[in-house]
């Protein structure tokens, strides 16, 4: 009997630990959503924001022609709501140029269409990193990171997002 008592008693121990360890615990952090945006509608928002004027500096480099490719194929499958298949060709197209910024803000893009904002919001910040950091595609950069810390519940992170997404502007050069 006092083998199973002493066993009784490490099970008792080991289960009260078990218990103090899960209260111990980091509490779960709701967050709730500050947009009630589809995602489509999200990355509309995102294109938007580029704007179309052709009174401001735009910076265009030049790329490799099968990336290009592939960052074509990958606008088809999204329009075809072909999600998967656009990310696998712009996933393609990252590894032979990893730091074109609009192959990461394309598929930052995709990313947030697909419902992952964590992963858009540091492919965007990476494309701005390695972007001219003026024009429309600097814009995009921020509005997806914009749209990303709505999703996340963060008011101030999406206004400090939309200020810098204003910085972006630029003119162009006078032509004579």
């Amino acid at each position: 009997m006092n083998s199973m008592t002493s066993a009784f008693r490490t099970v008792c121990l080991v289960a009260s630990a078990a218990a103090l360890a899960a209260c111990a615990a980091a509490p779960l952090i709701q967050t709730h959503s500050l947009t009630q945006a589809t995602p489509e509608q999200m990355v509309a928002q995102v294109r938007a924001a580029a704007g179309g004027e052709d009174s401001e500096l735009a910076v265009q480099p030049l790329r490799d022609p099968m990336a290009e490719d592939l960052r074509e194929n990958a606008a088809k499958f999204e329009r075809d709501k072909r999600y998967s298949e656009a990310a696998a060709a712009l996933d393609k197209a990252l590894e032979i140029a990893p730091d074109d910024p609009a192959t990461l803000q394309e598929r930052a893009e995709i990313a947030l269409l697909s419902g992952a904002p964590a992963q858009a919001e540091t492919l965007a910040r990476r494309a701005f990193e390695k972007g001219a950091k003026v024009g429309p595609l600097c814009r995009r950069h921020w509005a997806t990171i914009e749209q990303t810390r709505l999703v996340a519940g963060d008011a101030a992170g999406a206004q400090a997002a939309k200020t810098q997404l204003g910085a972006c502007k630029v003119a162009a050069l006078e032509r004579f």
